[in-house]
């Protein structure tokens, strides 16, 4: 009879595992040929995911757009402005009023993923942070990353800052292409500021062999994030990795995806390239990692990287961000939150912002006037109670 039993248990087991459908991978990844963008390897590759501080490679791509077209120049200064300055980890350290370089910006992003430097950039592309995210979203559109949408240049959380592995490989891949004069930066190790040298936090790129660099990323909606780069007997590799779940993690993976793509276990993948990839279905990005605030738009504590201590993320209540949602308004990226326009660049009318925080000042300085003349009327009527309550008293002694 016993046997009979564990008969019958073994065959329901059979069962299970031969009718099974495939588990939901945990994180998604693509890996693609950079000569040719054929498509090696991919998980889930279309799956809209947060970016954090991958949203940086962006910065730098328009930072590199500038550059090769003379509006900047390596060597230009750049003041942080008091928005830059405040920015969480990671970040250098700038105040308000102080300079650095194009150049120095550049380096930081790539080995410190400094929050700060990236603000300075796009302030000074963008005239403020929201232009610049607006035009980081019309670059994405003309780029084919038609699944992403940014809404700041530093990666930190927003519920509407969104895109995909694929269309990250997209950005990977048209960087390298676009800008090879400036493509070496990634393998950047470390750079001197104000006199120390800051090393870079990139694992991969450190020892990896042929690494040749990319960007790390990390919030708690996120999980680990990855783009990498490498280079072996001629053959070159792009992988994106998203949502490890820890920082080891999303190293190992790339790691064992770049040996599988390096010795050919993935075939050449001439069946489907990155730009024929279907786009996103669209839906909200999973939130891999039990921390942070999942609420609303949110400003974490820091974004992107090894040195994350995972602190509460708070609501964002800042004058910044009230500019950013109205912005928002503008711009119509409520539009493409709802899945209503999806294609197309984004035009804003910067009169139009500009008028609307005009009046939200006035609004906001009628309401402090009237509170300081309630509060004068208040001190005044109090003074006269106690003035007349001590003439009474005195009135009844004499």
């Amino acid at each position: 009879m016993n046997k009979i039993k564990l008969l019958f248990v073994v065959l329901l087991a059979l069962g299970a595992f031969f009718t099974a459908g495939p588990a939901n991978a945990r994180y998604a990844a693509i890996m693609i040929d950079a000569d040719s963008g054929n498509v090696l390897h991919e998980i889930d590759a279309t799956r809209p995911w947060y970016p954090a501080s991958l949203t940086k490679v962006m910065t730098l791509y328009m930072t590199f757009e500038a550059l090769s077209t003379g509006r900047l120049g390596l060597h230009d200064r750049m003041t942080a402005s008091h928005h830059a300055s405040q920015q969480p980890q990671s970040k250098l350290g700038l105040r308000a009023g102080e300079t650095l370089t194009v150049e120095e910006a550049i380096l930081a992003l790539i080995t410190r993923s400094a929050n700060d430097a990236a603000v300075v950039l796009a302030e000074h592309l963008g005239g403020t942070e929201e232009w610049f995210a607006a035009q980081m979203t019309a670059k994405a559109r003309q780029l084919g990353m038609n699944s992403s949408r940014f809404m700041n240049a530093t990666g930190l959380p927003n519920n509407f800052q969104v895109t995909t592995p694929r269309d990250l490989a997209v950005l990977a891949w048209k960087t390298m292409k676009n800008f090879p004069n400036y493509y070496p930066y990634f393998a950047s190790h470390s750079f001197f500021f104000k006199g120390r040298e800051l090393r870079g936090i990139n694992k991969f790129t450190a020892r990896y062999p042929g690494a040749e660099g990319m960007k790390t990323g990390f919030t708690c909606g996120s999980g680990f994030n990855l783009i990498s780069s490498a280079m072996q007997n001629g053959k070159r590799l792009i992988g994106v990795v998203m949502g490890g779940m820890t920082s080891a993690e999303r190293y190992q993976l790339m790691m064992n995806m770049m040996d599988a793509g390096f010795s050919n276990r993935y075939g050449d993948g001439s069946y489907r390239n990155i730009s024929t990839m279907t786009d996103s279905v669209g839906g909200e990005p999973p939130y891999q990692l039990d921390c942070g605030n999942r609420r609303g738009i949110t400003v974490a504590s820091a974004s992107g990287d090894d040195n994350y201590r995972h602190a509460v993320n708070k609501p964002a209540a800042s004058k910044h961000h009230r500019a950013h949602k109205r912005v928002l308004a503008a711009s119509g990226y409520h539009r493409l939150a709802a899945g209503k326009a999806r294609t197309g660049k984004i035009t804003v009318s910067k009169r139009t912002s500009k008028r609307s925080v005009k009046v939200a000042k006035n609004k906001r300085s009628g309401a402090t006037r009237v509170a300081m003349k309630t509060t004068r009327t208040k001190t005044k009527t109090a003074k006269s109670s106690v003035v007349r309550k001590t003439v009474k008293k005195r009135s009844k002694s004499a």
